[in-house]
């Protein structure tokens, strides 16, 4: 990593390690060591999803899912995967304000998804 910043790559990869890859396993097949433990909605691989929608990334669904919030909802139950918008929220809204936090989720939530993006078979 050179100044700074890291790239946008980096960062997603770093939030992927960090909050997915225990269930969705580091290559993204969903096979993490978590999963087995897992009681409802086993983690689904992550690198099929162009391939399931004609060639294409479901950028925005892919976020919505991240996020939690808003939106689709594809992950079944609240139990079966965090709503990663509000976990990154907490502990930051009390440093930067809620439109400061609002902002680092947002990005934080698309440098996942670019990653996810990057690693489509």
């Amino acid at each position: 990593m050179s100044g700074l910043a890291a790239s946008a790559d980096e960062t997603g990869e770093r939030e992927y390690m960090n909050s997915c890859a225990s269930c969705h396993g580091v290559d993204g097949k969903g096979a993490g060591p978590v999963a087995s433990a897992l009681s409802i909605n086993i983690p689904k691989p992550l690198t099929g999803l162009s391939a399931a929608n004609d060639g294409e990334f479901p950028m925005l669904e892919v976020i919505q899912i991240i996020d939690g919030r808003t939106g689709v909802r594809g992950h079944g139950t609240a139990a079966s995967m965090p709503v990663w918008g509000a976990v990154y929220k907490s502990p930051i809204v009390g440093e930067i304000g809620p439109y400061g936090a609002e902002i680092a989720i947002r990005g934080r939530i698309l440098s996942l998804a670019l990653y996810l993006e990057s690693i489509q078979e």
